[in-house]
């Protein structure tokens, strides 16, 4: 019967959960200071991350037992953080309801990048988020991307700044 009893106990928070707590936990200043960070991270490499946050999931989709894992593929593909040119876009996922963290790294970015060090920064961020710290947490999250993405996606300092396009939106998306 525990499992019936979490089910149902996960059920209420994500009905119990919404934007306005999304707001309370991470605000337009952060969004905005996110944005800042990853516009200032894709200056250095040609990785492109991409931040969302949601607040948390339909019913249905926790009587089905989504998993965050499985959200955030679905989000990797509507935000089509899949589609650059190097296949090493990167999608950080938030899910509020449930504390959790995912990573999501497309072909070319993990092929660089061990899973081990994806699952690291998302369990340093979903902490953050336990501890209160979500602002600052997202925000050393970002600068860790960047930094493992500058490590394998270095941009040629030759090449100018014409010849590193902006792919994906770099606003975190509230879904």
């Amino acid at each position: 019967m525990p499992s019936r009893v979490n089910r149902y106990r996960r059920l209420w928070r994500h009905l119990i959960t919404d934007h306005a707590d999304l707001r309370r936990v991470i605000g337009d200043a952060a969004l905005d200071e996110i944005e800042a960070a990853v516009q200032g991270g894709e200056r250095r490499h040609t990785g492109e991350i991409r931040v969302a946050f949601e607040p948390a999931l339909a019913p249905g989709a926790v009587l089905r037992r989504m998993t965050a894992r499985e959200r955030a593929l679905e989000v990797f593909g509507a935000l089509r953080v899949w589609d650059t040119e190097a296949n090493n876009g990167v999608l950080l996922y938030v899910l509020l309801a449930d504390k959790a963290v995912e990573i999501i790294a497309d072909r070319g970015a993990a092929r660089a990048i061990a899973q081990p060090v994806w699952d690291e920064i998302a369990r340093d961020l979903s902490k953050a988020f336990a501890g209160g710290t979500a602002h600052q947490g997202c925000l050393a999250a970002v600068a860790r991307l960047d930094a493992l993405l500058a490590d394998a996606f270095a941009l040629d300092p030759r090449a100018g700044a014409g010849r590193n396009p902006d792919e994906l939106p770099d606003r975190p998306a509230v879904l």
